[in-house]
């Protein structure tokens, strides 16, 4: 796929904080990639570097080949979506979505034309008359992608833009995004601190942290094979457990020997042990790797939700047949499951990611 965003060595401070540190990062064509991060992470300062809202105090932005650092974001090929709609609220829709081509001198057909398409695109047809207050959350997003589409963008930035809709309609909006970019093939680079409408719309995914990219992947790959503690940590939920590496493919955790799959990290090596919930077999005791007894339980709709405490570590467990508070029960996990990650030995080797 054609590499069509370029972003080299960017470093940005506000007021001495150093929100990126000299970050590099590439977007291809068509692409839906998504950054994803805490709060105060620079993920949207990424997103308003790209946009032209912002100047890198150092790097560059290159554009299909051409340097657009310094230029203007209105001299951008792109459009931004906002998590707060910015309609016009005294200008109908039609008027919203028509607003930039009127800038451009369009013609009034070309106008007419394009309101129609672009409201067919987001399901809103025949809302062309209809004003800003009128028209639900999720409505008024739809118009807000509606008025960046039309002006035939190669790239989408959208800021959060889900984050003031309640659960069901962000779940729409997120199915509809894809439906988009299928559609139109232009490149989306999404902001967002919700690992799950990361992992459900992207084909890349950007896992930032105080300024460092921690991790770039396909949705599955971050989600399994997460490089550090911070990203499986912050991607879904884990069972993050100091272990010793013994040797190649057998790690001690909790003072109990399992076999594992990953090589390469010596022997009696400090390392990081990544089990997800969903990994973890509860069985008979004796069948068991290690023994424990169930603390909590909760009932989540798909599974439970179950603590076990084993060894003196509450494990996270998640698994559609329910064991209730205070059985004995065993703790199995297949090799294949258990992720080795290096352990950080410093806050600042913790915050760049080790595994880089």
């Amino acid at each position: 796929m054609h590499k069509l965003i370029d972003l080299q060595h960017i470093t940005k401070a506000f007021d001495q904080n150093i929100v990126l540190d000299d970050m590099s990062l590439y977007i291809r064509e068509n692409e839906f990639l998504t950054l994803l991060g805490p709060s105060g992470c620079g993920k949207t300062t990424t997103l308003r570097i790209i946009g032209g809202f912002e100047s890198p105090d150092k790097g560059q932005v290159i554009f299909d080949g051409t340097d657009i650092t310094s230029r203007p974001p209105n001299r951008r090929p792109l459009n931004t979506v906002f998590q707060k709609y910015a309609l016009f609220p005294h200008m109908n829709i039609g008027e919203n979505i028509a607003f930039g081509l009127r800038i451009k001198n369009k013609s009034r057909a070309y106008i007419r034309d394009k309101i129609n398409y672009a409201l067919k695109l987001v399901n809103l047809d025949g809302y062309e008359k209809r004003m800003p207050d009128s028209l639900s959350g999720g409505q008024q997003q739809r118009i807000a992608i509606a008025r960046a589409i039309v002006n035939e963008p190669r790239v989408l930035l959208l800021d959060e833009p889900l984050g003031a809709l309640d659960l069901k309609l962000r779940q729409d909006m997120q199915y509809e995004l894809i439906r988009l970019k299928n559609e139109l093939g232009i490149t989306f680079i999404y902001v967002t601190h919700d690992q799950e409408e990361a992992l459900t719309m992207s084909d890349t995914i950007v896992v930032m942290n105080q300024g460092y990219i921690q991790q770039i992947g396909t949705p599955e790959r971050i989600y399994n094979e997460p490089e550090n503690a911070f990203v499986a940590d912050f991607i879904g939920d884990s069972n993050i457990i100091g272990g010793i590496m013994i040797r190649d493919e057998l790690v001690e955790i909790l003072g109990t020997r399992f076999p594992c799959v990953d090589t390469g990290f010596g022997q009696n090596r400090p390392v990081d042990v990544v089990i997800r919930p969903e990994d973890v077999e509860l069985t008979s005791p004796q069948q068991g790797i290690l023994q424990g007894i169930v603390s909590h339980v909760i009932f989540k709709g798909v599974h439970y939700e179950m603590e076990v405490m084993a060894s003196g570590f509450e494990w996270l467990v998640q698994s559609t047949k329910m064991f209730s508070v205070g059985t004995q029960v065993g703790l199995y996990v297949e090799p294949f499951n258990i992720q080795i990650m290096n352990k950080p030995t410093s806050e600042d080797e913790e915050a760049i990611g080790v595994n880089e």
